[in-house]
């Protein structure tokens, strides 16, 4: 079964009825060892399909100063623009990843994936989806940047796809 995962209007709708901060898979706590390990805090960072997640607020009280969070659903990213107006280093831009022309080419140092590439692979048209992402991902990573994916999704199934950007050096890490 698939979903309206890559539709605006299913985020809208899940952001109206449900305004409350929730964080996929992980907390920035338990992530923070690996960003350490790949970050540095004065890259300029992607978060893709932000959410209400509060891992950007996380990254920038940890001392990260430009971290920019995008997401498909205009409900949120205006809900969050108005949470966090006054949090220098934090912004917030509605945006499709999978079309973020908005952004020149290789603009970032890192782009940050916590469940967006496993919500368009449950969703329609899923390779075509998930392809077009990866290839905007790429394009706006700077020569050597990093594509930090945290995912659900099966270890061998998410590598080929990875792999599919032939550019890319990837390590895997699991996370308890």
């Amino acid at each position: 079964m698939t979903h309206a995962y890559g539709e605006p209007s299913y985020w809208d709708q899940r952001y109206q009825s449900d305004p409350a901060t929730f964080d996929w898979y992980q907390k920035y706590p338990s992530l923070a060892p690996l960003f350490d390990r790949y970050l540095l805090r004065h890259h300029r960072l992607l978060l893709v399909g932000c959410g209400n997640s509060a891992l950007g607020e996380s990254m920038v009280d940890d001392g990260y100063q430009d971290v920019v969070n995008i997401d498909i659903s205009s409900v949120v990213i205006e809900a969050m623009q108005k949470k966090h107006m006054d949090k220098q280093g934090l912004k917030y831009i509605n945006m499709d990843v999978r079309d973020m022309s908005l952004f020149q080419s290789s603009s970032f140092d890192a782009v940050i994936d916590k469940g967006t590439l496993d919500s368009l692979m449950c969703g329609h048209d899923a390779m075509h989806n998930a392809t077009k992402m990866l290839l905007e991902v790429d394009r706006v990573l700077k020569d050597k940047g990093v594509y930090i994916l945290i995912t659900y999704g099966g270890p061998s199934y998410r590598l080929y796809m990875l792999r599919s950007i032939q550019r890319w050096a990837i390590s895997l890490h699991v996370i308890a």
